[in-house]
């Protein structure tokens, strides 16, 4: 039954003019109350200029105007076509001019539309050719002497609508509750704030949303509506941080002279300054007794491997133990077989923990683990989640950030904490560098060391766009060069031969063999081999017995063959632009000059954007704004990769001064109020924990 009386929780069922079809219709959409309804907030607003006269309107297209009007007319005729595409034409008078409506596809049309029914159409004209016509209008039929009401100039909300609702129905429901819900709606913003900031109440910005008089006030209630959206972010983030600062604790690891001349002494080359530089910011982390919480980020190339290697070896020197965590099995296995090598005649005894260890194996690992037999770990997260123990873990590396979320990393130091109590420090590095906005957001916990520039020798990678016709001159020119002692990579979409058209690495790499590279030696690898396979197939190129490896994405990150110097994308179109960044990071890793070659022929925008992109800088931080730009930061750390709930109305692209004050503000809230504790607090951290408490652990906050 419907309710005259609607309070938020009221399912849309009950709300007057809600029908059965209607709620079920809001009800795919995600609105099930009436709360729901309100936070179902217009994507845009069209300029409804009211009713007018049919010459009016005639004059305001002439001057180039698509007006959205209301006109009072009598339909002089009425036409129904139903082929070959089913429409609804007419013809409408008002005493100034005349006006042609058509209706696509509207069968009901039929029994509400005859010559001489008068009514009022609304919606958009324009003029096609010398007469006015309005495209699938709103007809709202007036009865005979009865008088319609006039409409009045205003912002008309459009919303995110569906095949099964349209907009008008919404706006109507949305009508049917905005003004008794309007003053029920609390306010978690202190009246102190609000006034600091002038910002409109929380009840009054919902009903400028919906209803604005005018662009003016609907920027203002968004303003409002997407500040405190960050600022309930950025408070989760500012309370984590201090959480972790003030009751956390970590072994401290002395990182002295002469441990930090031992460590470096075994490096075969000299650490650049940015390196160095990053070295000292997690040796003064290391030695305090709160947990360290650390990105690392530098482009490819850049030596952040080294640099987390000195900081897991210091851990190792305090007589603790460090981890390595990778997101996939390959790069997992490819740290352990360089840390290894670099490890060589130590006593340091590294171990890795993958899921393609055999039972015994992996039970022989874990015991060498809980012992401390052994010192360092390389795996995937598993190693960190899945029931792995350590004597006293003093440091978990964390590689390729951007691949592991918020609340994944809090479950990892959960998990890690030893039978101290004390939870290990953690670094954690990436080589896709983070856009500044996002920094501030989902990694906005962390302290950032960077590093810009590259190791002394490593060359500057040339990189070519090319279409598929260009294919046979590409691998020609790339044969010369290998016959001439260099190696290539061969990167592909797929793993095996599909419908879809793409390459295939067991395909090309035959097709290659008996093709272009014939008489070369040609190797294959992707996820879908047994490791053991895997890893003799990349142990033959690096120690360069293959002279080309055609491979999928599994080598995106952390191979490292200096010798392999060329490197063909096929399908390069069907890649993001970070990953292409990573591909190529694969070459210039060595003394020779090193080409990429992009082939691919892209069929939308933004494939294109990302090609010409990628082609014209090699700098990883000016890609990763790209990045950004391109895809939205929606796409670029959605939900599902940080862990966090999206937001509604903020946009990290535009906001970025309003995510600067609600970062300050946050921060002078927290030093006041860690655990927004005080009676004016209480609202604001039951919304913060409603959002965030989950993805950011803050459960056990005081």
């Amino acid at each position: 039954m419907p309710v005259a009386d609607p309070r938020p929780s009221t399912p849309v069922s009950a709300i007057p003019g809600v029908g059965p079809r209607t709620a079920e219709a809001l009800g795919h959409l995600g609105i099930r109350t009436a709360a729901d309804l309100v936070r179902h907030l217009p994507m845009r607003y069209e300029h409804d200029r009211g009713e007018r006269t049919v010459a009016d309107v005639l004059a305001m297209c002439e001057r180039g105007e698509s007006p959205q009007v209301a006109l009072r007319v009598e339909a002089a005729s009425v036409r129904h076509a139903p082929r070959p595409r089913p429409r609804t034409e007419a013809t409408f008078e008002d005493g100034t001019g005349t006006v042609r409506a058509v209706w696509f596809n509207a069968p009901w049309m039929r029994g509400k539309l005859h010559p001489g029914a008068a009514g009022i159409l609304q919606g958009k004209a324009q003029l096609r050719g010398r007469y006015l016509e309005m495209g699938n209008p709103r007809w709202d039929p007036v009865a005979p002497g009865a008088e319609a009401p006039a409409r009045e100039e205003r912002l008309r909300p459009v919303y995110p609508a569906s095949e099964e609702i349209a907009s008008a129905a919404i706006e109507r429901a949305v009508a049917a509750v905005l003004p008794a819900l309007v003053p029920q709606i609390e306010d978690p913003l202190p009246a102190e704030y609000r006034a600091s900031r002038a910002l409109p109440p929380l009840g009054e910005c919902y009903r400028r949303m919906h209803a604005p008089a005018d662009m003016d006030e609907q920027r203002e209630a968004r303003r409002r509506l997407a500040l405190e959206e960050l600022l309930l972010l950025q408070l989760g983030v500012m309370m984590k941080k201090r959480q972790m600062h003030d009751e956390a604790r970590a072994p401290a690891i002395a990182v002295g002279d002469a441990v930090d001349e031992r460590i470096r002494a075994r490096f075969p080359w000299p650490f650049t300054g940015d390196q160095l530089r990053a070295c000292a910011e997690i040796a003064a982390d290391l030695a305090a007794t709160h947990p360290m919480n650390r990105l690392l980020q530098g482009d490819v190339g850049s030596g952040k491997t080294a640099v987390a290697l000195y900081a897991m070896l210091a851990a190792v020197a305090n007589g603790l133990q460090a981890a390595l965590v990778a997101p996939t099995e390959l790069l997992a296995e490819q740290h352990h077989a360089s840390i290894t090598r670099f490890l060589a005649g130590s006593d340091v005894r590294v171990e890795l923990v993958t899921g393609s260890l055999g039972a015994a194996a992996r039970r022989d690992a874990l015991a060498r683990l809980a012992s401390g037999e052994a010192h360092v770990a390389v795996g995937t997260h598993a190693l960190l989640v899945e029931g792995a123990r350590f004597g006293r873990l003093g440091l978990a590396v964390i590689d390729e950030q951007h691949r592991f979320g918020v609340e994944q990393r809090a479950a990892m130091r959960a998990k890690a904490a030893g039978t101290t109590g004390e939870v290990p420090h953690v670094l954690v590095m990436t080589a896709t560098p983070i856009p500044r906005t996002l920094s501030l957001t989902v990694f906005g916990d962390l302290d950032v060391s960077v590093i810009r520039s590259r190791p002394a020798g490593r060359q500057p990678v040339s990189t070519r766009v090319v279409g598929r016709a260009k294919e046979a001159e590409v691998f020609a020119y790339v044969r010369t060069r290998i016959d001439a002692g260099e190696q290539c990579y061969v990167v592909v979409p797929a793993v095996e031969e599909s419908a879809s058209g793409l390459k295939d690495a067991e395909g090309t790499a035959s097709a290659l063999a008996s093709g272009a590279f014939a008489g070369l030696r040609v190797g294959t690898v992707h996820g879908q081999l047994p490791r053991d396979r895997r890893e003799a197939t990349m142990d033959a190129f690096r120690r360069g017995e293959l002279d080309v490896l055609v491979a999928t994405v599994v080598i995106e990150v952390g191979v490292d063959v200096p010798n392999a110097s060329l490197m063909v994308v096929e399908h390069a179109d069907r890649f993001g632009l970070a990953q292409l960044h990573q591909l190529r990071g694969r070459v210039g890793r060595g003394t020779r000059r090193s080409l990429c070659v992009l082939v691919g022929d892209p069929v939308t925008e933004d494939a294109a954007r990302r090609l010409e992109a990628i082609g014209g800088t090699d700098d990883g931080f000016e890609i990763a704004e790209l990045d950004l730009s391109i895809r939205g930061p929606g796409e670029l750390f959605g939900s599902r990769q940080s862990g966090l709930p999206p937001f509604r109305v903020a946009d990290l692209e535009h906001d970025l001064e309003l995510l600067r004050l609600a970062r300050r503000d946050a921060k002078e809230w927290i030093d006041r109020d860690p655990g927004l504790s005080r009676p004016e607090h209480a609202l604001m951290r039951r919304k913060l924990m409603q959002a965030y408490g989950d993805a950011l652990g803050l459960g056990d906050v005081a």
